[in-house]
């Protein structure tokens, strides 16, 4: 499993938070850094996008030695890196791609050059087996109103869809309710996944963590649906013992060896 995304310096999200779960779930991760942050559970206070040239080396790198079984991707930085990025896969890798389109933190803070939306929608997108979109990620690709229900939900994955991706999973977890309904639109039907919101403060990462539990689902054989399903469970029950790390003095990351505890 490859995961190509930027590194986040507090261990909750990117880079730390993808290889954490590919571990978790029995897979072996490798990665290619494309971003340095200096962030922690209070927000990003710098980041500095890599050079193509630097990115495309470790994409050599790896996918020339590697048996590289799926692709999750995730803060891509600029218009450059993911064009780089983009025309490598396009051209050395026929496998499953999980295109998380990261562009802002969950401390609100921006992941992504604004002119870097135009190279999602051309370039990487039409590469995907499945996006993982959340609600404002999806109103700044589409240049829509937020969705605000789960039927706008569905429209908005139809529109989604038309943009080249073989499938959408829109999240909804900043939908107002007592439940966390992610839709998934295959061009043919929608499923729903549901789960019940927690009441946790540390929920850094879930969107990495996700994508990267869907990738390695996919890398082990499952079915879209399937790995879905699987890593929205994984996801609610690392948000369920997150209390148990205590980790920094703000927005805190999620317990992606929650198995570990559940044991005990």
């Amino acid at each position: 499993m490859l995961t190509i995304a930027g590194s986040d310096s507090g261990g909750g999200a990117g880079i730390q938070a993808d290889l954490k779960t590919i571990s978790a779930l029995g897979g072996y991760g490798c990665s290619v850094i494309t971003a340095i942050t200096a962030q922690n559970t209070q927000g990003v206070s710098a980041s500095e996008v890599l050079s193509p040239k630097l990115v495309n080396a470790q994409l050599k790198a790896v996918l020339d030695d590697l048996g590289i079984s799926a692709i999750k991707t995730g803060m891509m930085g600029n218009a450059a890196v993911i064009q780089v990025v983009a025309a490598y896969l396009k051209e050395h890798f026929s496998g499953p791609v999980v295109v998380d389109p990261v562009m802002v933190a969950s401390s609100g803070d921006s992941l992504l050059e604004t002119a870097a939306v135009n190279a999602y929608l051309q370039e990487l997108i039409p590469l995907a087996t499945l996006i993982t979109p959340n609600l404002p990620e999806a109103a700044k690709l589409l240049d829509q109103p937020v969705p605000d229900s789960i039927i706008t939900m569905k429209q908005r994955a139809g529109e989604l869809y038309e943009l080249g991706a073989k499938a959408v999973l829109l999240k909804g977890g900043h939908l107002d309710g007592d439940l966390c309904t992610d839709v998934l639109f295959d061009g043919r039907e929608f499923h729903l996944f549901e789960a019940a919101k927690l009441n946790s403060a540390n929920t850094h990462g879930t969107g990495c963590t996700l994508a990267s539990a869907i990738a390695t689902g996919l890398a082990k054989g499952l079915d879209l649906a399937e790995a879905v399903s699987h890593a929205k469970h994984y996801v609610t029950e690392a948000i369920r013992y997150s209390n148990e790390l205590n980790v920094g003095s703000g927005h805190g990351p999620v317990n992606h060896f929650y198995a570990r505890s559940a044991e005990r």
